[in-house]
């Protein structure tokens, strides 16, 4: 494992992964079929009130390079090359969007013992450019990014972060939206056998002087079984429960409740992740 700091985008992952990951209000499945030849299907599809949508996805790797392909119900192809090792420590991605012509992207991604960059340039003549890095070591890192784009002249965005790593513990600083959002989050390791762990976030706008927080906890009662709780101070409760039925095979159930609306329903999810 190494030993540098991650991506500017891992900085308060672990936190965002209690607070959101596998949260669904949809009715979502998703049919994974690997290969041994090197190239995997994906299928997904989604029913959101009454409108389905779908893709399918696949993988082929051969070598250092790895391929990815998507199509959608709207015939939308997305396609992504990715070139690992083109030099030391790094690896380059070209994707394109059909029937988008402008949809061209090259991406570069750099990993020291002490840096990790992302880049990316749009492919057209009025290109968008997003540069990130951090900066430090696996415990401690420094990072931002910022986006340019040269067709308006102007920053898209600018953001900074501080991210301190333990084994049992987490925090981060996060200074997003031009400024405009500092996001605090702490994520603790209750059970570090059993994996249960708690989270919290707290969120200030410095524009409306608005504060708002979330907290989280991820319960495993046994290695096959996962029960998230959320709170929010809007009244919002969250729940999920995730159960293993088979291995890499996941049924998860998710419901939201707005305590504070009187005339408020429950908001209900099921998403089945199949795998053979």
């Amino acid at each position: 494992m190494s030993s540098g700091p991650a991506p500017f985008s891992e900085i308060g992952r672990r936190a965002r992964d209690v607070l959101a990951k596998d949260y669904n209000y949809d009715q979502k499945i998703t049919i994974s079929i690997p290969s041994a030849t090197g190239m995997g299907l994906t299928a997904t599809g989604v029913k959101r009130d009454q409108i389905f949508v779908g893709d399918i996805s696949t993988q082929y790797k051969t070598g250092r390079t790895t391929v990815d392909v998507k199509v959608d119900t709207y015939s939308n192809v997305s396609t992504k090359v990715t070139l690992n090792e083109v030099l030391s420590s790094t690896k380059a991605a070209f994707s394109f969007n059909i029937p988008d012509h402008k949809s061209g992207k090259l991406e570069i991604h750099y990993l020291h013992p002490h840096a990790a960059i992302n880049s990316s340039i749009g492919l057209n003549p009025s290109p968008l450019l997003e540069i990130s890095g951090a900066i430090g070591l696996k415990e401690l890192a420094v990072g931002g990014e910022i986006g340019f784009d040269t067709a308006s002249s102007s920053f898209t965005k600018y953001n900074a972060g501080i991210s301190f790593n333990k084994p049992d513990f987490s925090a981060a600083l996060i200074l997003t939206d031009k400024g405009e959002t500092l996001k605090a989050s702490y994520v603790h390791t209750i059970n570090p056998l059993s994996g249960n762990e708690v989270a919290a976030e707290m969120i200030h706008r410095f524009s409306t002087y608005e504060n708002s927080f979330s907290i989280g906890s991820v319960h495993k009662f046994d290695p096959l079984t996962t029960v998230k709780t959320r709170f929010f101070d809007n009244g919002k409760i969250s729940m999920l429960c995730q159960r293993e039925w088979r291995p890499k095979s996941l049924v998860t159930v998710s419901a939201e409740y707005d305590s504070k609306s009187i005339n408020s329903t429950p908001k209900l999810g099921l998403a089945v992740a199949l795998k053979p």
